[in-house]
């Protein structure tokens, strides 16, 4: 699917006239991390209950408790949750019961989990440093890192398959199962991954080609996890095809935007302050937007991607937006 902007055409204008915006009816700052606080924390109660360290219908001999271990030191170990989040206010937004998605919005920050635990390993992106704390394969070992991840993945899965309980039509919680397996595939985190493993032995005829490489990468690296949890969130709630479509590409700037601001962030602050090895990625040299584009026009493109997303939420109800537009806003100005 071709993403609705491209860095060829777009990245490299970084600024067009000013959209009309939907900042002026967002929440104050301080109400907004307090919104954002609540959910996460009912976010974080209900992966504790989906991932129990006891499971009465696991065997409890030491792989398997081993293996479960490793899923709750990654999935527990903090973060924003805005994956999740962003399920279940697409949810809100388009009618639905925050509660009818939260198996979903849990199965995507699965994802996401598996997808880190992945990425750490050294033979991948070989990282030692995780949200402060040591990767887990530095933990559990490679084997059990691999296991939690393929774990975790399966039981994404299975959580959204049992939202029929919670009334949600079956050919709904097939479309999000079908959304999530896109996002993870080949279609997805694997073309990512493969195209970021890549890049260091490709070489390019001008800086356009390496942007568009970079795009291909974080598209689908990134930005394609976010997209499937707005998705997912909109299917969840009874979205309309038009209004699950906004939501796909809202979040698809946003995720392109968060990618943005991290590489921003990975050459301007200290491993302590990001919670993982900062500057990684320059001395490895792989493609970041600073490196093709500056630190500043990176910034100015992050803010760019920010007024795209808002414009894909014209149209919505006003007062349900709001935590979409704060959300956009919190990411384009976050500091870690």
């Amino acid at each position: 699917m071709r993403p609705p902007y491209t860095l060829v055409s777009s990245a490299m204008r970084l600024i067009r006239p000013s959209i009309r915006r939907l900042t002026s009816i967002a929440y104050p700052d301080s109400e907004f991390m307090s919104y954002m606080n609540n959910k996460a924390k009912s976010i974080n109660k209900a992966l504790d209950d989906f991932v129990p360290l006891c499971n009465n219908s696991v065997p409890l001999w030491e792989p398997v408790l081993e293996v479960r271990k490793a899923m709750r030191y990654t999935l527990l170990s903090g973060g924003k949750r805005l994956r999740p989040m962003l399920c279940l206010v697409a949810c809100e937004l388009v009618g639905g019961q925050g509660s009818t998605a939260m198996p979903s919005a849990c199965a995507v920050e699965m994802i996401h989990a598996s997808s880190l635990i992945l990425d750490d390993l050294p033979c991948m992106d070989d990282d030692s440093l995780r949200r402060g704390k040591p990767t887990n394969h530095k933990v559990f070992g490679e084997k059990t890192a691999i296991l939690a991840a393929n774990s975790l993945m399966s039981l994404a899965v299975k959580q959204t398959s049992a939202s029929t309980s919670l009334g949600v039509p079956s050919e709904r919680v097939l479309w999000a199962v079908e959304e999530m397996a896109r996002a993870v595939g080949m279609a997805g985190l694997v073309a990512g991954q493969a195209a970021d493993l890549a890049g260091g032995s490709m070489s390019f005829e001008n800086k356009d080609d390496e942007l568009r490489h970079l795009e291909l990468i974080h598209i689908h690296k990134t930005a394609v996890l976010v997209e499937a949890a707005a998705v997912v969130g909109g299917i969840m709630g009874g979205g309309s095809d038009e209004a699950i479509e906004r939501l796909r590409r809202y979040a698809r700037c946003v995720g392109l935007m968060y990618q943005v601001v991290d590489d921003v962030l990975d050459e301007t602050k200290s491993s302590e302050e990001l919670g993982k090895t900062a500057g990684k990625d320059l001395i490895t040299g792989k493609l970041t937007y600073p490196k093709l584009m500056g630190v500043e026009n990176a910034r100015e493109y992050a803010k760019r991607l920010n007024r795209e997303a808002q414009e894909h939420l014209q149209g919505f109800n006003s007062d349900r937006v709001v935590p979409l537009v704060c959300l956009a806003d919190y990411i384009v100005k976050r500091q870690n």
